[in-house]
């Protein structure tokens, strides 16, 4: 018989190990990543087929994919192919032209309605406004539509664009995309804290690890809010394809650098909470 002495030791030993497992780095390189932000837009469809995109997503590790285009038709063809990978997200712009006018186009709200005919998508954008634009037609007309079919919508703006739509709008999820770009950690943090229903997207915000070393703010932040960050590459134009190995060593080594359960969530637990996957 073992001492209960020995027992409770034994106990505390397990726990210990199991405690320093979650506080220790992940090995980045072995987890699977949710990437929160690609375009399959029409300059791309000749230079990269949609096995060509597949394959390069197994190469790097990338198991899913939140995936928007101009036009649709992208994000369709990509679905296509890998149902169980591609998380479809209807983009409002049937050509780039749309992206400076198509929060007072109506006729972008009858695009938007065929195509959520086909019942595959999970979200609404990534789409551009300013804090100026949030009140405008087509905005409220999306929303409404993203309300009646339980789908998030996917907003690319600046600090103050966001905290507007989600003063106007609280009856949907938002995903803020690239943390908003060009905004300071000040900025971003204080959006982050005071909002805690929102989630954030971080593709093209280098300055989270600058030289490949996780900025120590920005650590903070994450393990203050664990629940509430994505990564995400950003294919906005073809020549980010052929950078796409390097953009996703850069992030494997920045999640290298956090505890292990942190690394986790924002590799690929957070997106798929965020559309209702375990």
């Amino acid at each position: 018989m073992v001492p209960m002495g020995m027992k409770r030791l034994g106990t505390a030993l397990v726990f210990a190990c199991l405690v320093g497992l979650l506080a220790t780095p992940v090995r980045a390189q072995d987890l699977p990543v949710f990437d929160a932000h690609i375009h399959y837009s029409q300059p791309d469809w000749s230079v990269h087929s949609p096995d060509a995109i597949l394959a390069l997503f197994d190469k790097t590790g990338v198991r899913w994919a939140f995936v928007s285009s101009t036009p649709d038709d992208g994000t369709v063809r990509l679905y296509d192919k890998a149902p169980d990978r591609i998380v479809p997200v209807l983009r409002p712009y049937r050509t780039r032209a749309d992206m400076g006018t198509w929060t007072t186009d109506a006729s972008i709200v009858s695009y938007v309605r065929e195509r959520l005919q086909r019942p595959i998508y999970k979200g609404l954008g990534e789409f551009h406004l300013s804090a100026s634009q949030a009140a405008d037609p087509t905005v409220r007309e999306l929303v409404t539509l993203g309300a009646r079919h339980g789908l998030f919508l996917y907003a690319h703006t600046d600090a103050a664009g966001i905290e507007e739509l989600l003063r106007l709008y609280p009856q949907v999820r938002w995903l803020w995309a690239h943390a908003g770009l060009g905004e300071p950690f000040e900025a971003v943090a204080r959006v982050a804290d005071r909002n805690p229903a929102l989630l954030i997207e971080l593709s093209l915000k280098s300055e989270v690890a600058a030289a490949g070393q996780l900025d120590p703010r920005w650590r903070d932040l994450f393990l203050r809010h664990p629940d509430r960050f994505m990564v995400g590459t950003d294919t906005w134009i073809t020549p980010q394809w052929a950078r796409f190995p390097e953009i996703q060593a850069t992030v494997r080594g920045w999640l290298g650098q956090l505890p292990r359960d942190v690394a986790e969530k924002i590799a690929y637990r957070n997106a798929r909470k965020f559309i209702g996957l375990p």
